[in-house]
């Protein structure tokens, strides 16, 4: 199981399963298309929109568990 932390790179987050965008898109962050976000972490991206990133971690970590 995939598990990542706050100083993740989002691009990082996107390899390990697409399907984290739409968790990444309802937690405020709706510019992970754009290029400049791909090199930040997801503490940086969350920070830059005003969100809190341990839920989430959480939430994304969560859903990767499901992946098997």
């Amino acid at each position: 199981m995939k598990q990542i932390d706050k100083n993740t790179i989002i691009a990082d987050i996107l390899k390990i399963d697409r399907g984290a965008v739409p968790i990444l898109m309802m937690s405020g962050m709706h510019c992970i298309g754009c290029p400049a976000s791909q090199g930040e972490t997801l503490e940086e991206a969350c920070l830059v929109h005003g969100i809190e990133p341990d839920p989430v971690v959480e939430q994304l970590n969560s859903y990767f568990a499901t992946l098997g």
